[in-house]
Formats: structure tokens, C-alpha cells, sequence
């Protein structure tokens, strides 16, 4: 935190600390992001009295993802719904977003948008993960 030149404002510098996906099956989705994504997966956290059962998954760059899931939770349908519209995970280079893009979609994986350059400048494509989660993939 510091104070700006005229001293009129306080910056407080912040980043995403870590994304959070409530998953129908936890293992399933770790294995995906360790795969597909180089992601590192903590000690799996189980409370016994709720049902409650989380991985935190490490990635190169220091983002964290928080994948839950407690006993008894009924899958959401549609992947438009209260809570998740997409997680972005950069991968450095425009072919390496064309190459994991390939690399999903010759795994079975349903790709949502090819490669391209969006109006905004991004390129990016968009796959669903095991559980229809929306993954955009850009540099």
C-alpha cells in the first residue's frame, strides 16, 4: 500500500490470491488440471462432520485454484449460472494455445471456441473441463 504522488489516494496493490470451482468429482477435475495445466495439487482437506472435501492447486505462476466438494451437492446444469461464467488460464504464446486447444479437443474434450483474436485483442479458445466448466485458454 502506498500513497500517490499528491498524496490524495491510497493504491493498494492486489492480485487474485486463488479461483474457487464447487466439482461434482474432485478427483476428476484435479487429475484434469495437473494434466492439462501443470498444476501442482496440496494435500487433499476432509471434514468428516460436513462432508466437506477440497484440493488447493498450485500453478508456475503463483494463481491458485480451490477445487470443493461436500456431500449430497446436486450438479448445477447450463454453463451459464450464478457463481462461474469462465477461469482464464494463460499458457505464454499464441501456439501454445493452439497446440493445448488441439491437445483437448484430440482428448475428447468439447471445444467451445476455437483459437482467434477477439474483438478486444485477447486470442484465446474456450473448452469445457470434465464437469462442462467453461476453460478459456490465452496467452
Amino acid at each position: 500500500m502506498h500513497l500517490n504522488e499528491d498524496s490524495s489516494t491510497i493504491v493498494i496493490m492486489c492480485r487474485i490470491e486463488h479461483l474457487t470451482l464447487y466439482v461434482s468429482d474432485l478427483e476428476r477435475e484435479k487429475a484434469f488440471f495437473e494434466t492439462y495445466f501443470n498444476g501442482t495439487a496440496g494435500e487433499k482437506y476432509h471434514n468428516g462432520k460436513t462432508g466437506f472435501s477440497s484440493y488447493f492447486i498450485s500453478f508456475a505462476s503463483g494463481c491458485r485454484l480451490e477445487l470443493m466438494n461436500i456431500s449430497g451437492m446436486e450438479e448445477a446444469s447450463g454453463r451459464i449460472r450464478p457463481g462461474y461464467i469462465h477461469m482464464a488460464m494463460s499458457v505464454g504464446s499464441k501456439d501454445a494455445v493452439d497446440l493445448l486447444t488441439d491437445r483437448l479437443s484430440g482428448d475428447g474434450y468439447e471445444v467451445i471456441s476455437n483459437p482467434r483474436t477477439t474483438g478486444d485483442g485477447y486470442y484465446e479458445s474456450q473448452i469445457a473441463d470434465p464437469e462442462g466448466n467453461i476453460i478459456e485458454i490465452t496467452v
